[in-house]
């Protein structure tokens, strides 16, 4: 997911956007405490993707 992307959306869109990335960090965080996720890249990447959608909330709050 690219910022330009999301710069493109809605702030409802970026909210529900938001909602979906903290779900699916909950659900890696899981596999991780159960031993279940061989890829721990992808919390990284989720993790910089919340960042990014947070980023460009707070930016259009600004203007």
């Amino acid at each position: 997911m690219k910022a330009t992307e999301l710069r493109g959306k809605d702030q409802a869109a970026l909210q529900q956007e938001l909602n979906e990335l903290l779900k699916a960090q909950f659900g890696l965080r899981m596999q991780i405490a159960t031993q279940q996720l061989t890829n721990t890249a992808q919390l990284k990447k989720v993790r910089r993707d919340i960042a990014r959608v947070k980023t460009v909330m707070n930016q259009k709050e600004a203007k």
